[in-house]
């Protein structure tokens, strides 16, 4: 809708749009045309109001191997072969021309195969009349009681409105009519056009009833075409032969056997970033026959050719354009308000675009070949700019729409930018040679239903109360009604009555005097002028009466009309009231919505910051378990590995008792041998000594005789008697445990890192440090009043015992100005029994069991590789 002044600017391209404009999807019907011949293969099928089903022709599959492919499409409705051009009124175009008396903008087009009943479906034919002739027939109806006087409007040439006066517009009409350039409304639909006469009936008729009563109307309709991406005008007054002319391969017509281009027109945007057609010849028309009769004529220089397909194949896009200008009454319902800001244009096209077609089988040639390639060039910018609004919207891009590419796409650009209705209506051929192309076409109906367009609104026209018409008719019935009562002229403002009262008055008798003696032609005159003046006296009377009549009227109306308009003033402040809380509540409403917007995006972030965690916290699950896992097959091969230790351990213990024992026997038998020797060494002695006391008695001494080798029970039992008295031996002195200098201690400055989770065990594993500051956390501050470092770590070790490891390192300045510590060395200290080290030992003495017992007795103390008492492993 155009508003000179106070129209709503549509969104350009690169605008950004406000969020709360509601949209609505373009409204795709479809409509099936009967088949030519009954034997004709079919490929289309209706299976519901809103489906169709496609069908694959039976060369099709054999050429595909085949196969049977079907193929299912939606519409908002499909109309089948017994549809009546009535019914697709009702449903498609009648609230579109609801919406074009309401200030709204609306889009009709047809799209389909050449040869579907495009044409059909916009003009229709006698007796069947289209979309476009119901639809003006439906606009007359609801506005003729309204409409204003021809001229009151007029076009300004930049696709806007002018409102002239009374007198600007008499004049107009009457030069208007004396050049006889304006076609005269024929009084009944039987002077119109006869292709046209009885394209509706009257049953047929149909009117919108809610129209604003309180506004004057006006129709203006162009005709334009597109041809070869060239845009012309079809009301243009040229000297076009009436006989439908001839084209030449170029596209240029031969008038009266001369070349004459046509003049083609250019596209501009107005002020209100709507396209129209520059120059474009807009014909005002005041009646149903009288828009047909402008409609036939530019149909006459329509573009159309036989082809292979159609035998009168359109060869352009032709685009009818209905305007419908409406301004309010003035407060006293009389004339129309001279403001121009009050101005509404509203616009209906009705578009029946030019068929695709394959040049294959079309067999064009020349100029049928050139017109078939410009004509699918622009279906093709149609079907591209749809599917770049249908990605803009869907996935929130900002891409280009190709409007420019072609004239058509260009034309209706603010219909898919700014607001309005757009519907289209895809007509399909059913037979099976249209198979193809009747496929992409139902791909592109199917893919435009997606694309939204924004939600024409209603605004209100002006501020005035309504009935301003009703009440200024009811005032002059009124009038003209106590007019009749006192004698009166019923309307003093009819010519006619007028002159039937100039009439009423006696004429004036022949004055001219022929005789002096005359004595009759001047009393006559007196007596004719007294009666005329006795006329007048009484008429003026009349006059006075009916003007008090008139004046008490007035006043009387004036007292009604301030009592109305004291009403109106309260009933106005209460509706600014409500106004301010209406306002105040939408305030509120945005405020709320903000606020749930935050709310909704905070969520949303929450939302993802959830799921991060979750799948943090998946993630860190599952290296729980992978860990708990491992840790539980460490501690079951531990179990194992302590279970075949202990057997291994117990198995050595064995073996080392039998090898104890058997050492032991052995010892003890040398030892009885060596007893036995001293003991016959000792009985030899003895009987020396006493052969020498004897005095020196001589004989042979004899040799006692080797005892028999005590059995190992005797021995064993020798072992137990010597072994239950043993000589005390010396026990070695108890070690204590007390702290040791540790290797670390010179003349540096150390910092001792002592961790808090460190066990304090009071014992050589816990060396001291002099000159060294102990902390529990590292710190830049020690770090820089030291010159070494030292890390006290403890853990388990193999065997089961706490070991302690000094890591030293030392501190050096980085260039930042900071400590850096660099580690050197690896201290290990370790506690072990000395029982077992001892056993070692013993493995390889030759000792008795008496001293292995007493050694096995005593207590244990601290025993190390080194003389302090700790084992020491250095790391580089």
């Amino acid at each position: 809708m155009q508003r000179p002044g106070k129209g709503k600017t549509p969104r350009r391209p690169g605008q950004k749009k406000a969020s709360n404009i509601e949209k609505d999807p373009v409204g795709v019907y479809c409509r099936i045309r009967p088949l030519g011949a009954e034997d004709e293969e079919c490929c289309v099928e209706m299976i519901s109001s809103s489906t169709i089903q496609l069908h694959a022709p039976d060369g099709l599959k054999a050429n595909r191997n085949g196969e049977y492919k079907e193929t299912q499409y939606s519409f908002k409705k499909v109309f089948g072969i017994n549809t009546t051009q009535m019914e697709l009124f009702e449903d498609v175009a009648k609230p579109l021309v609801d919406d074009l008396i309401h200030c709204k903008n609306g889009l009709l087009f047809t799209y389909g195969v050449t040869g579907s009943g495009k044409t059909f479906t916009m003009t229709g034919s006698p007796g069947e009349g289209g979309l476009l002739p119901r639809s003006l027939d439906m606009l007359f109806n609801s506005i003729s009681p309204f409409q204003a006087k021809r001229f009151v409007f007029k076009p300004d040439d930049k696709n806007g409105m002018e409102i002239q006066g009374q007198v600007d517009a008499l004049l107009e009409r009457q030069k208007r009519d004396s050049q006889q350039s304006v076609p005269k409304t024929p009084s009944s639909r039987q002077k119109a056009d006869p292709e046209f006469a009885d394209m509706i009936s009257s049953e047929e008729a149909c009117k919108s009833e809610n129209v604003d009563e309180d506004c004057c109307y006006s129709v203006f309709v162009s005709y334009i075409e597109v041809y070869n991406n060239y845009i012309y005008d079809l009301l243009e007054d040229a000297p076009f032969d009436p006989i439908r002319p001839k084209w030449l391969g170029g596209g240029t017509p031969v008038w009266n056997n001369e070349f004459i281009p046509p003049q083609s027109k250019i596209l501009r945007e107005d002020q209100n970033h709507n396209m129209y057609v520059a120059g474009c010849t807009e014909v005002e028309v005041k009646s149903t026959e009288e828009a047909f009769e402008v409609f036939w004529k530019g149909q006459k220089k329509r573009r159309i050719a036989n082809t292979q397909l159609n035998r009168e194949s359109s060869r352009s896009h032709s685009v009818f354009t209905v305007k419908l200008a409406q301004a309010p009454l003035d407060a006293d319902g009389d004339h129309i308000l001279q403001d121009k800001s009050q101005v509404n244009v509203s616009q209906l096209c009705l578009v029946d675009l030019a068929g695709s077609e394959r040049t294959s089988r079309t067999r064009a040639e020349g100029s049928r070949l050139r017109e078939a390639g410009n004509i699918n060039q622009s279906l093709m910018t149609l079907r591209t700019c749809m599917e770049v609004l249908r990605e803009n919207q869907m996935c929130g891009t900002n891409k280009m729409v190709p409007y420019r590419d072609s004239k058509v796409t260009h034309l209706f650009k603010n219909y898919f930018d700014g607001e309005g209705k757009v519907r289209m209506i895809v007509c399909v051929n059913p037979k099976a040679d249209d198979y193809d192309e009747t496929m992409l076409v139902m791909r592109f109906a199917e893919m435009t239903q997606e694309v939204e367009v924004a939600r024409p609104v209603d605004r209100p026209i002006c501020g005035l109360a309504a009935g301003r018409r009703h009440r200024n008719q009811a005032f002059r019935d009124e009038l003209s009604r106590r007019l009749e009562e006192q004698g009166g002229p019923s309307n003093a403002d009819d010519p006619v009555l007028l002159n039937q009262l100039i009439e009423s008055l006696p004429a004036l008798p022949s004055s001219e005097l022929v005789d002096p003696a005359d004595a009759q032609t001047l009393p006559r005159l007196i007596e004719v002028l007294e009666r005329r003046h006795r006329i007048r006296q009484m008429m003026a009377e009349q006059f006075n009466k009916t003007a008090s009549s008139l004046k008490s009227m007035l006043q009387q109306f004036d007292s009604q009309l301030n009592a109305k308009e004291t009403f109106l003033h309260d009933q106005r402040s209460k509706l600014d009231e409500r106004d301010k809380v209406i306002i105040n509540q939408r305030m509120e409403l945005e405020r709320l919505e903000k606020k749930s917007k935050t709310l909704e995006y905070k969520v949303d972030i929450l939302q993802k910051t959830t799921d991060m965690y979750e799948q943090d916290k998946r993630s860190l699950q599952h290296e729980l378990e992978t860990r708990e896992q491992r840790l539980q097959r460490e501690l079951s091969e531990r179990r194992r590995m302590e279970q075949r230790m202990q057997g291994m351990v117990t198995d050595t213990k064995l073996k080392w008792e039998k090898e104890c024992e058997r050492r032991v026997n052995a010892k003890q038998l040398e030892m009885q041998n060596k007893l036995w020797v001293k003991d016959e060494k000792l009985k030899q002695l003895k009987a020396i000594v006493t052969e020498s006391s004897n005095g020196g008695s001589s004989g042979p001494i004899e040799r006692p005789e080797k005892p028999d080798r005590p059995s190992r029970e005797r021995d064993r039992n020798i072992a137990q008697k010597r072994s239950a008295s043993p000589s005390p031996l010396p026990t070695a002195p108890p070690v204590h445990p007390t702290h040791r200098r540790s290797h670390s201690a010179g003349g540096e400055k150390w910092v001792d890192h002592k961790p808090s989770s460190n066990l304090d065990l009071d014992t050589v594993m816990q060396p001291m440090i002099p000159n060294a500051i102990k902390v529990s956390t590292p710190n830049e501050k020690a770090l820089s009043k030291c010159h070494k470092y030292v890390l006290r770590h403890q853990e388990l070790a193999s065997d089961g015992e706490i070991e302690t490891k000094l890591i030293k390192g030392n501190v050096f300045k980085t260039r930042g100005g900071g400590q850096a510590v660099q580690f050197t060395d690896i201290e290990t200290l370790k506690q072990e029994c000395p029982t077992a080290l001892s056993r070692k030992r013993r493995s390889g003495s030759a000792e008795g069991p008496a001293q292995m017992e007493d050694i096995e007795n005593r207590a244990p103390v601290a025993s190390t590789s080194t003389s302090h008492g700790y084992q020491k492993r250095r790391k580089p």
